[in-house]
């Protein structure tokens, strides 16, 4: 147990699920604060109440190491990038807002959190070929037959329906009608619908059909303590792994993860000449400048489009 801990944490935690934060995002805000805890406790050794403005500067640099601890209390095995550095960094600076605004008296306010600078990626999508050979991958790849077919509908299911990660894992079987439409409640409690492709409907109907247990999730765990359980689900770090080891199998070299796939769905829709709009919809945005954000032409794609009007093409 930490020695010094961070004061009226539960209180944060219970009004930020009661402004309707899904429970991943909940989650999320405890984790990266109790990297902040390890570090007082570990690293500096010193309470709350003795905060500085050098101790945020300090804690940075901590988080650029790979020195620092995890919420396992494990080392990090390689160094952040400044867009997860900057989530853990938000998750404090939401926590000093939140004590000044009920009038706690804080060493440091959350203005003395300051974010990193990011650095700009060229954004790469996998061509069309790579997904749909990540996609079959499990056919190819998974020696057991439930598993093979479980992951194949994940990852069908995933591309077809454009859903987040968190979205998939959370799926119920509930949520599925006998057209292929799928009802979600996803971020910020935005109700939409998604789609199945007929391909999709098929692979998950065969995967269906090996199930015979009780569980209310459309995917679960076949490994594992109390993985017949009706409240277990997969985890993000499994799917994470398995795309990660079909990719290297295949010997494709851009990196893909469920993410990815969402991008991919976005993509290859904007290409085919979808609109925007039910891009949008579809992805349940709130804005359409997030869609268009999402939206990354590949390669080919550009080169295509510049063969086609480049004004000194002849």
């Amino acid at each position: 147990m930490a020695k010094y801990t961070l004061p009226l944490l539960d209180e944060f935690l219970e009004n930020i699920q009661s402004n309707n934060y899904s429970p991943e995002t909940v989650y999320n805000y405890e984790r990266d604060l109790n990297i902040f805890e390890i570090f007082l406790n570990e690293d500096l050794q010193i309470p709350f109440k003795d905060l500085s403005k050098r101790t945020i500067i300090k804690f940075k640099a901590y988080l650029s190491s790979t020195s620092r601890l995890t919420p396992a209390h494990e080392l990090g095995e390689k160094q952040l990038v400044s867009f997860s550095i900057n989530r853990i960094l938000s998750a404090l600076r939401s926590y000093l807002k939140f004590l000044g605004e009920i009038d706690y008296k804080t060493p440091v306010t959350a203005d003395a959190v300051k974010l990193l600078k990011t650095e700009k990626k060229h954004a790469q999508v996998a061509e069309m070929n790579e997904l749909i050979a990540i996609i079959e991958a499990p056919n190819k790849f998974e020696k057991e037959i439930n598993i093979k077919l479980r992951n194949r509908a994940m990852l069908e299911t995933l591309f077809a329906t454009g859903m987040r990660i968190s979205e998939l894992l959370s799926l119920k079987r509930e949520q599925l009608d006998n057209t292929g439409r799928i009802y979600i409640m996803g971020k910020g409690k935005k109700q939409r619908f998604v789609y199945l492709t007929p391909r999709a409907i098929e692979h998950l109907r065969l995967y269906l059909k090996t199930r015979t247990d009780e569980s209310m999730y459309m995917f679960i765990p076949y490994r594992g303590r109390n993985n017949q359980s009706k409240h277990k689900k997969i985890s993000n770090n499994y799917l994470q792994y398995k795309l990660k080891r079909y990719r290297e199998l295949l010997g494709i070299n851009i990196p893909i993860s469920p993410h990815s796939l969402r991008h991919g769905f976005a993509t290859y829709l904007a290409e085919n000449g979808a609109n925007p709009a039910a891009i949008q919809i579809l992805l349940g945005h709130e804005s359409l400048d997030t869609t268009t954000r999402y939206v990354h032409a590949s390669d080919k794609y550009a080169e295509k489009m510049h063969t086609q009007f480049h004004p000194l093409k002849k």
